[in-house]
């Protein structure tokens, strides 16, 4: 047994225990997928009110996303996690015994802390452990790790409504179905608290915080050669022992102030990542294919073979990032995206007056939307979180993300409360909410060409 092997092993497994927050971020943000229906039910809640329930969780993650950076840098990368474990577990507790539509948001809103949290602590995290070479592949197990996390979701959704009959049936005495959905969380937030209590501090967090000896040991463990001259390049990297500011965002260009063209590349990426509405399918499938004509169940199964399809892509995604590189996978999935929404969009336009799709134009819209899917698992979805974690250097690493992280979410909010308000009785419809959807793919191949760079294979320190 080589000791390449055994060092590949140990970075293989700190990947893996610090995607675990990727996991409950995709389970989390999902599982609301099979309760909104049945939350509407019981609480008689408007559409509006249902916009709240869903999206005002991404409130939270926006707001988790933007501190996360700060806590990373004061308290350290694992305590963070220990922090978002936290607050996935309060979450997943109070959000199966609601009383009311307040108190339901006010627990998805924690839980949303927690997935903004650990959607900004995982990428930082790994990038500062992951060797160069493998960066993007061990990059990747984060977005693994959320659309597995989704999958489950939608599994255990399916799975409890087979058993119990439908999402708003009891199950175990008066409790029903739906709140068991959101108490199946509480095994992996346990399960991360765990994880992230037996992972190593980042080594360029203990550089910066003067822990050097402590940054070597960790540093060994992951490649035994040219410890010392790695913490040397480390601590140059960082020109100064003051945490970065926002103000560190701003570059002199044409003799003004202006914010770092780093930065909107790091924007642009977070944002057009949620305008194409990728999660209209996670957080609201089920209701959609319920809209047009799919039974109940039927609908379950579909949200499932959708996240499976993700699932699938993913890996594909995970085994090409290295090889193909960040930039081309990125124009390839635009492409794909635009064409696959825009027959979607096309399918949504030919709605009978009873809310369903005529002839043959469910099982079109069913594979224009699993190919919609395809083409962002294996390219945006996992893509957008590597960038993030390795196109900014050093210092400003955690305060750029913190800021695409805020960003990223707020999309999400907006994409999410939209939808249902959209689609609903007095909105524009299915199909022009996708056309919207269908012109942002579209815009996403112009702004990849012209303002992303590929960062395959460099280092950090290069950066």
């Amino acid at each position: 047994m080589t000791n390449t092997n055994s060092n590949l092993r140990h970075i293989v497994l700190i990947t893996l225990s610090a995607a675990i927050g990727g996991f409950l971020f995709g389970f989390d943000s999902s599982v609301i997928n099979g309760a909104n229906g049945a939350l509407k039910a019981h609480f008689h809640a408007t559409d509006y009110q249902l916009a709240w329930s869903v999206s005002l969780a991404l409130i939270g993650a926006a707001i988790g996303a933007f501190f996360a950076g700060k806590v990373a840098d004061a308290f350290g990368r694992v305590r963070c996690m220990l922090f978002a474990s936290d607050l996935f577990l309060l979450s997943a507790i109070g959000s199966g015994i609601p009383f009311g539509i307040p108190d339901f948001i006010l627990w998805r809103v924690i839980g949303g802390l927690g997935i903004g949290m650990a959607s900004i602590i995982a990428p930082i995290y790994i990038a500062e452990t992951a060797p160069a070479h493998l960066r993007g592949r061990l990059g990747s197990m984060q977005q693994m790790a959320i659309v597995i996390g989704i999958f489950v979701a939608l599994l255990s959704n399916y799975l409890i409504v087979r058993i119990a009959g439908s999402a708003n049936a009891p199950m175990i005495g008066n409790i029903k179905a739906w709140q068991v959905m959101f108490w199946v969380e509480i095994i992996p937030a346990v399960l991360y608290g765990y994880a992230a209590w037996k992972l190593p501090e980042s080594p360029r967090y203990l550089v910066h915080k003067g822990y050097l000896e402590q940054a070597k040991k960790v540093l060994a463990q992951i490649n035994p050669e040219g410890v010392d001259k790695e913490v040397e390049t480390i601590q140059s990297s960082f020109k100064t022992k003051k945490s970065a500011k926002f103000i560190d965002l701003l570059e002199i260009i044409d003799g003004k102030e202006r914010i770092s063209p780093i930065l909107w590349a790091g924007l642009g990426l977070a944002i057009l990542q949620q305008l194409v509405g990728i999660n209209v399918i996670f957080y609201y499938g089920t209701m959609l294919w319920q809209s047009v004509g799919f039974g109940e169940s039927d609908a379950f199964l579909t949200s499932v073979i959708s996240s499976g399809v993700n699932l699938v892509m993913t890996v594909v995604a995970i085994m090409l990032i290295d090889k193909i590189g960040r930039k081309p996978l990125l124009l390839i999935g635009s492409i794909g995206m635009a064409v696959t929404l825009g027959t979607l969009g096309l399918c949504f336009m030919n709605l009978q007056p009873d809310g369903t799709l005529p002839g043959a134009a469910p099982v079109i819209a069913l594979i224009a939307a699993n190919l919609y899917i395809t083409f962002f698992a294996a390219t945006w979805g996992p893509v957008m979180w590597v960038m993030l974690g390795e196109m900014f250097n050093n210092r400003i690493r955690t305060v750029a993300i913190a800021i695409c992280g805020l960003a990223q979410w707020f999309a999400n909010f907006v994409v999410t409360w939209t939808f249902p308000v959209l689609t609903g009785e007095d909105g524009v419809g299915v199909g022009p909410t996708y056309m919207i959807y269908t012109f942002f793919a579209a815009f996403s191949i112009f702004f990849v060409a012209k303002f992303i760079k590929e960062t395959k294979g460099k280092e950090l320190e290069e950066m």
